[in-house]
């Protein structure tokens, strides 16, 4: 068979090969024999109700026997008047000698009766066949109605009944039956070929989805009503000798349906054949996947060559396996990803109301497309859970491969689109109220300066940014260029392409702003004021200590510096200045051993104990230890300062070694012992009142925000 399915693929991909006007002249043919078959089995069902076909099937008991190896359907037969055993109880007795040991007991104890497979319309075996009946491997085809004996039987005699070759389910059903109705895209496939697509493909597709779904709505049940159902479960026809049941059922001959079955085998080959590699070569030359660029090409008329002969040797593949059992899961599973994503794809658009969403056909609904996109999704994981996963595997590698080749058209990409509407939704949320303490996270605003080719002058800088993403908060690039908008538009171009290729450099994700003004500081003033979008602003300003101030031409050029830090006071944001960061790791470097030092000098809320968690988040300053110095006079009980220090660091589950240094008083101002005293004293109040732990550490934690 594998040689005869081989032999008739070549034929019709050669057809195919020699153009689609040869497919088209087929097609009618082939329709007008899949018609003639149609009606000829709904003839032989009507036929069916005044005369049935003889249709015999044997039966042992309740036991469906296979034909091959008898030609009697009985246990003696009557020669010259003399009882003899027939060839069907040799096979259960091993001779013809009932009173032999060797007979299997449970023929001994059933009788054998024929009946017809085929009883017609008119028996009302339908109420029997609406039940499921759903098989274990090799288990025998039992009729459910009539009455047998409770013996087993002998397990080397079950080679002469009809048992299932496969265990059958709900699932693994609807996994073989699916690809027979999955025609519904074919339009879609060959629009190129239609003189109006728009308009051909909604009416063409709907009817042929009405036509060929009352069709097979309608064969079922007369299936069920004609046929028994030990026929209809009798995969290879053993019961009865291999005969076709719907040949036999239609009228006026067996070679009708025959003839249709080929014929629309074929016609839905050559469909596949050409629907297939058009889509392929549509994709190709889309050059959405790089390497099937090779299948763009084709004829000088366009006819799809080497996509054609992609597409035969995968269904070459399918010839060779030669199992549909096997094969048809596989199939489901891509149909079922392919109409899941046409569903997501309308209901998503419907949803974001995206203005170049404008279908022509009006009668949809998103609520419609999202049910048949939960249908699909059922469907795949009731039909074969594991093919259901791979296939989405494949979608999802497919798709991180496109979006790593950054294969763009013009008619864009859904996910933006999504995107889009998922952040202006979630900036709307985080308008609705403050901001908690707990949600605090480090808000970088990295003012950056540019030299005269405008290049970053301190790279390291976004190299220190990047080792804070830890905290997973916002990150926005900033820098200033001395001018006019109008003429500087051409540099600020260039300035923002340098900086995000020194942010792609540094792995630092974020956003990118170049401002231009008449002087550096108000540039940078603006930055600060303006940086950000609603909830998504800034709150920590980052930049680097000034050089060469002192040998600067400009003797105001120190005045940058002090007004970036006044506009930083001014908006109540956070400031950090790393000093000497051309010396700072890169993201290369490895720290195998030394001490992140904290000078908690003045009690800052916290903020400085934090940063340095922040980088030992990093693979950089993993390996570093936390240092806690802070500050006392000499006169202080420094033992219990750095008792409660530590307290303090375990409830904020920070990991710090803590250190006590005593100054003279003459070193310290009172403000400073002041408020690094602060945190004792709040301590020592909870204390007092009697709160609970866990309101003493939100009430600690609050006071270190303070």
């Amino acid at each position: 068979m594998r040689v005869y399915g081989t032999i008739f693929l070549t034929l019709m991909a050669f057809v195919v090969f020699v153009g689609v006007k040869y497919v088209n002249k087929f097609a009618s043919l082939f329709l007008a024999c899949v018609i003639l078959s149609i009606l000829s089995i709904y003839a032989g069902s009507i036929k069916s109700i005044f005369q049935p076909p003889w249709f015999p099937i044997c039966l042992l008991g309740n036991r469906t026997l296979a034909n091959g190896h008898f030609d009697l359907c009985a246990k003696t037969m009557n020669i010259n008047n003399v009882t003899v055993a027939t060839k069907l109880t040799e096979l259960f007795c091993g001779s013809s000698n009932f009173s032999s040991g060797s007979c299997d007991d449970y023929f001994l104890s059933n009788n054998i009766s024929e009946i017809s497979g085929i009883p017609g319309a008119a028996s009302g075996i339908l109420s029997n066949n609406l039940w499921s009946t759903y098989l274990e491997k090799s288990d025998i085809l039992e009729k459910s109605n009539i009455h047998s004996s409770e013996v087993l039987g002998s397990k080397s005699k079950l080679h002469l009944y009809v048992l299932a070759d496969i265990t059958t389910s709900f699932t693994v059903l609807v996994g073989i039956f699916f690809p027979s109705v999955t025609g519904i895209m074919a339009g879609s496939n060959r629009s190129g070929d239609l003189r109006d697509a728009q308009k051909a493909i909604p009416v063409g597709t709907i009817l042929a989805i009405i036509t060929t779904s009352l069709i097979y709505f309608s064969t079922v049940i007369l299936f069920g009503a004609c046929v028994e159902g030990v026929v209809l479960r009798d995969k290879f026809g053993d019961a009865v000798n291999k005969n076709l049941v719907v040949g036999t059922l239609s009228w006026p001959s067996p070679w009708v349906i025959v003839i249709g079955s080929f014929f629309s085998t074929c016609g839905a080959g050559l469909q596949s054949l050409t629907g297939a590699p058009r889509l392929l070569q549509a994709i190709a030359k889309d050059n959405l996947i790089p390497f099937l660029r090779v299948f763009g090409h084709g004829k000088a008329n366009g006819e799809p060559t080497w996509a054609l002969l992609l597409t035969a040797l995968i269904a070459e593949l399918g010839i060779l396996i030669a199992s549909l059992d096997m094969v048809a899961p596989i199939l489901s599973m891509f149909f079922l990803m392919c109409y899941l994503f046409v569903n997501l794809a309308c209901a998503v658009q419907t949803l974001l109301r995206t203005p170049n969403w404008r279908p022509r056909f009006k009668y949809y609904h998103w609520a419609l497309s999202f049910l048949g996109m939960s249908i699909c999704l059922a469907l795949m994981f009731i039909s074969s859970w594991y093919y259901a996963l791979v296939a989405m595997l494949i979608a999802g590698v497919i798709y991180k491969y496109i979006e790593y080749q950054g294969a763009e058209k013009e008619w864009g990409d859904g996910i933006r689109g999504l995107s889009l509407s998922a952040a202006r939704y979630a900036l709307l949320r985080l308008e609705e109220g403050p901001p908690h303490t707990k949600n605090w996270r480090p808000q970088l605003l990295v003012l950056l300066k540019l030299d005269e080719d405008l290049h970053v002058k301190y790279p390291r800088l976004l190299t220190f940014a990047s080792q804070l993403k830890a905290g997973k908060g916002l990150t926005i690039i900033g820098s200033a260029i001395q001018g006019n908008f109008l003429e500087s538009y051409g540099e600020v171009q260039a300035a923002d392409q340098t900086i995000k290729n020194m942010m792609e450099i540094e792995k630092v994700k974020g956003f990118c702003q170049v401002v231009v003004a008449n002087k550096i500081r108000e540039g940078i003033s603006h930055l600060i004021q303006s940086c950000g979008l609603g909830g998504m602003k800034h709150n920590t300003v980052m930049l680097g200590w000034p050089y060469g101030w002192r040998q600067s031409e400009d003797p105001r050029s120190w005045k940058t510096f002090i007004e970036t830090v006044r506009c930083t006071t001014a908006a109540h944001l956070a400031l950090m200045v790393p000093k000497n960061v051309s010396f700072y790791p890169s993201n290369h470097e490895r720290y195998l051993d030394g001490n992140i030092d904290v000078w908690w000098i003045v009690h800052d809320g916290g903020m400085l104990m934090l940063l340095p968690f922040l980088l030992k988040q990093h693979k950089v300053w993993k390996k570093c230890r936390m240092r806690i110095f802070t500050v006392a006079q000499m006169d202080d009980n420094s033992i219990q300062m750095k008792k409660d220090l530590a307290i303090f660091l375990y409830h904020l589950r920070i990991d710090a070694e803590v250190e006590v240094v005593e100054m003279h008083n003459s070193d310290i101002s009172a403000y400073t012992y002041e408020r690094t005293l602060m945190m004792e004293q709040r301590s020592q109040m909870l204390r007092q009142i009697r709160l609970t732990k866990t309101e003493r550490d939100r009430e600690t934690w609050n006071s270190s925000r303070c």
